[in-house]
């Protein structure tokens, strides 16, 4: 047990060093502003025996300068906690256990110190490296073990990692697929070369374990429309699949027979059989893929290419078996190798023809099979890349295909050219947005769910904002946007007229829209940009549906999503608490709409130019509207006659005395009308300037008389209308 003292000393030094330095620091900090170097003796001292524990020996460092009592007691207190510390080493070495005594809850409150923890901080500030005045944080090894360790399954469908890994695993295979055949038959591998080509087979070798022990046996699978995620079910899976038996195939080592026959790649051509990985990796890619079709080219192509390549490769071995040079029909050996045989087998397997021909029966029978296949190979080649052409190309003729049949209908009719000329224009700029004539048709396919998900997308937050329909049932708005259409309108195309019963609801989704008024209806008075909606109150409106107010003109090209009303009434019947708050709604709306209108009439010509005539009070509407009224001129005239009697300072008492006298000489009949015109004249009471007296009149019909009078009102300081009743009789 040599270790405890060692550690003890270890101990007593560090509090040695330790204490000096901070009591060298309070010294400092303790000293005047001015010291006098000369007078040392000034600082006091005081000496401490400090005890070891359990000893009677003077501890060593107790002869030590006293600056600050209480960092002098901390330090004390440290070296004892030290002392327990090493003791406690002393125990567990004793007892043969290397396990940490911060291990141990007993101890943790006694350990728990400022001294372990600045050495923790050290410990801790020991993984921390510098770069250009920063400090960042080193972690150790284990830590990125388990921040790279894999997860438990992989989605080979929507992880783009995996993606990745079967572009390595495919590029791995590649290497093999085309450099093993050359390998064999091509004196390209030399003994000055054999570690190159080692060192990039055994990278290829590690890329297939790490794909067959790691990677293949977390992707999950399914099982009766379950998605299994359990490891020991993955597992299971793998191993049970033919992908398994074609990867343990691939990986056999072969190699080992180096040994014995030497460095030949022959024993790695099974490392072609994982062919499965490659085949895995287009079908991912060509998913993921914006236009698929051009990498089908290119994966044609490439087909194309190897097979070349593998004739190649056999035209080359039969040259050599037959003997370079020995006849016209085999290589003579001249130039570079490989680009000579390729030459060779490119004329031979596309069947150019101008080869020398063959001399020998292997030679005949070698070029027979080599036209054969040719023959065979490039015909399927040919009518797979016409699949994938037409395939890519299917829409846009169906397009041609609709948009002839159209212009021949048109032909037939004898449409004049400028609507044929705006219908060709349709079909160019919806197939120039859209790659399509009907969207409906594409997401017909798909289950409502993934409809349901695309129309949310695009147009719930434009359908949420209508005040029409806020506050209703969510669900409800959901139906709605999968019973939208599209449709498309030309520059100067009329959405709707004015007057036109309304029977939709628009949504702008791309585009302008102006809405047009004004005495000749070409005045554009606003302007509704992508994302506006209009014309949503006609799809609540009773009575046959609501007018148009305004003309309506697509400014540019636009596209619209429409819903008409039998489709909203066909969603309603399954919301009913929807339809009430729509209906009250719509009954506001169009409350509001009623009296904006009635409040701004439609005026034509120069009447804009003339201000609106004003509404005539309701008691004088009232009184014309009464019993016996006559003439309004000669009502006026005979009331300026009457102001201009009371003007004149005329009594009343001389006024009724000269009717008296005047009626005298009358007969009933002018009597009668006198009196029609009296009333009258007090019917207008309400045009009386305000110095005009009473005045009565006598109803023809009854014995009683009618006083009307108006006067200012000191209260309002607006005149009031007063009308008195009296009875003749009583007089």
């Amino acid at each position: 047990m040599v270790f405890v003292p060692v550690l003890v000393d270890m101990g007593k030094r560090q509090a040695a060093t330790v204490l000096d330095k901070i009591s060298k620091k309070n010294s400092f900090c303790d000293l005047p502003a001015n010291p006098d170097p000369q007078c040392p003796a000034k600082l006091p001292t005081v000496m401490l025996q400090q005890k070891e524990m359990g000893t009677g020996k003077e501890d060593p460092i107790s002869k030590v300068p006293v600056i600050n009592e209480y960092a002098d007691a901390q330090l004390h207190n440290m070296v004892k906690r030290m002392h327990q510390r090493t003791a406690l080493y002393k125990e567990k070495l004793m007892e043969g256990e290397m396990s940490s005594p911060e291990a141990s809850p007993h101890t943790a409150k006694s350990i728990t110190a400022p001294s372990t923890q600045e050495s923790n901080s050290n410990l801790k500030g020991e993984h921390y490296y510098g770069i250009l005045c920063y400090r960042f944080q080193k972690l150790p090894l284990t830590e990125y073990l388990k921040r790279m360790r894999l997860p438990r399954s992989i989605d080979s469908h929507t992880d783009r990692l995996y993606l990745l890994w079967l572009l390595l695993v495919t590029t791995a295979y590649h290497w093999n697929c085309w450099l093993i055949p050359l390998r064999v038959v091509f004196p390209y591998q030399t003994p000055d070369n054999t570690r190159y080509w080692l060192v990039t087979d055994i990278i290829c070798d590690i890329i297939y374990l790490c794909d067959i022990l790691l990677i293949q046996p977390r992707l999950r699978f399914l099982r009766g429309g379950e998605i299994i995620v359990d490891s020991n079910e993955l597992k299971r899976h793998y191993r049970s699949s033919t992908k398994f038996q074609l990867d343990v195939a691939s990986i056999i080592p072969f190699d080992v027979f180096y040994l014995f026959f030497g460095y030949n790649t022959i024993f790695r051509t099974n490392r072609i059989l994982k062919y499965t990985s490659f085949f895995e990796f287009n079908h991912h890619l060509e998913s993921t893929m914006h236009k698929a079709y051009i990498y089908r080219v290119i994966r044609t192509t490439g087909y194309l290419l190897f097979i070349l390549h593998i004739n190649t490769c056999i035209y080359y071995w039969a040259s050599n078996y037959e003997g370079i040079g020995t006849t016209k029909w085999v290589y003579n050996g001249e130039g570079n190798k490989y680009l000579r045989c390729y030459y060779w087998a490119v004329r031979s397997l596309i069947t150019i023809g101008g080869l020398p021909e063959p001399q020998t029966l292997f030679e005949i029978i070698f070029q027979l099979l080599n036209f054969f296949s040719g023959v065979f190979v490039f015909s399927s080649l040919i009518g797979q890349m016409r699949d994938i052409i037409g395939a890519a190309t299917a829409n846009q003729n169906s397009f041609r295909v609709c948009m002839d049949h159209t212009t021949a209908y048109m032909n037939t009719y004898s449409i004049p050219q400028s609507v044929q000329s705006r219908v060709r224009t349709w079909f160019e700029y919806t197939w120039y947005s859209q790659r399509m004539l009907d969207e409906s048709d594409l997401l017909e396919n798909l289950p409502t769910t993934m409809r349901l998900a695309l129309a949310i997308d695009m147009n719930f937050s434009i359908l949420s904002k209508v005040d029409l329909f806020k506050g209703c049932d969510t669900q409800m708005i959901y139906d709605m946007l999968l019973r939208l259409k599209s449709t498309i309108y030309l520059p100067g195309d009329f959405v709707y007229k004015k007057g036109e019963v309304g029977k939709e609801m628009y949504i702008i989704k791309q585009g302008e829209i102006q809405v047009l008024g004004g005495p000749d209806g070409a005045q554009v008075l606003v302007t509704l940009k992508a994302g506006a909606v209009f014309g949503e109150i006609s799809l609540l409106a009773t009575g046959g549906g609501n007018r148009r107010t305004a003309n309506v003109v697509a400014h540019g090209f636009a596209s619209l999503l429409t819903l008409d009303k039998k489709t909203l009434q066909e969603i309603l019947v399954h919301y009913p608490d929807s339809e009430k708050l729509l209906m009250k709604k719509a009954r506001v709306l169009l409350t509001q709409k009623g009296k904006l209108k009635e409040a701004t009439p439609p005026r034509i010509g120069l009447a804009f130019l003339i201000p609106p005539k004003q509404e005539a009070p309701k008691m004088f509407s009232a009184l014309v509207g009464g019993r016996g009224k006559a003439d309004l001129g000669k009502l006026l005239k005979l009331k300026r006659e009457q102001t201009a009697q009371g003007k004149n300072g005329n009594s009343k008492g001389e006024e009724g005395k000269r009717k008296e006298d005047e009626d005298r000489g009358r007969g009933p009949a002018e009597k009668t009308l006198d009196r029609s015109k009296d009333e009258a004249s007090s019917i207008t009471g309400e045009e009386m300037p305000q110095s005009m007296g009473r005045a009565a009149l006598l109803k023809e019909t009854t014995g009683q008389s009618v006083l009307i009078s108006m006067a200012p009102s000191a209260e309002t300081g607006e005149e009031v209308l007063t009308i008195e009743v009296k009875d003749n009789s009583k007089q």
